[in-house]
């Protein structure tokens, strides 16, 4: 059973937003401190990524542990009200995203993803870190 009224629910799902989420602030930030230089959200781009570092022909997706389905994460609980709803509606988001990292990498652009939860706590540094070596580091090839 939902814990708030169907009005509260209502205002707290209209409030959450698709671009400059706070995760995506923190890369962001943290990436421009480091030195990158990147785009916001490119249009030109299959699924507008959130980060786009042209000079490195890599994109950053930073996604939401509940709206991109994070299987295994603490943050990541399927809903138990309107269940048909949430099932379909998140489904669709996972299918979406494959298809969308499919097209960038077919474009020959490396993709990373940055899920919500890496970038909690004492996580934070460590994957950000972890982030600006993914992106700096060319891959050797054998």
């Amino acid at each position: 059973m939902d814990v708030h009224t169907r009005e509260n629910r209502s205002y707290n799902m209209s409030q959450i937003k698709g671009k400059n989420t706070k995760p995506e602030e923190t890369v962001r930030k943290y990436l421009f401190g480091r030195g990158l230089r990147y785009r916001k959200n490119d249009k030109r781009l299959p699924g507008h990524p959130d980060i786009v570092l042209p000079k490195y022909k890599t994109v950053v997706l930073v996604n939401g542990c509940f709206w991109h389905v994070h299987e295994g994460c603490k943050y990541f609980k399927w809903p138990e009200s309107n269940v048909e709803f949430w099932k379909n509606k998140l489904t669709e988001n996972r299918r979406r995203d494959v298809v969308k990292i499919q097209a960038l990498k077919e474009l020959d652009w490396k993709v990373i993803v940055v899920w919500e939860c890496e970038l909690k706590g004492d996580n934070q540094t460590t994957r950000l870190n972890k982030l600006y070596l993914e992106i700096t580091q060319r891959e050797q090839k054998t």
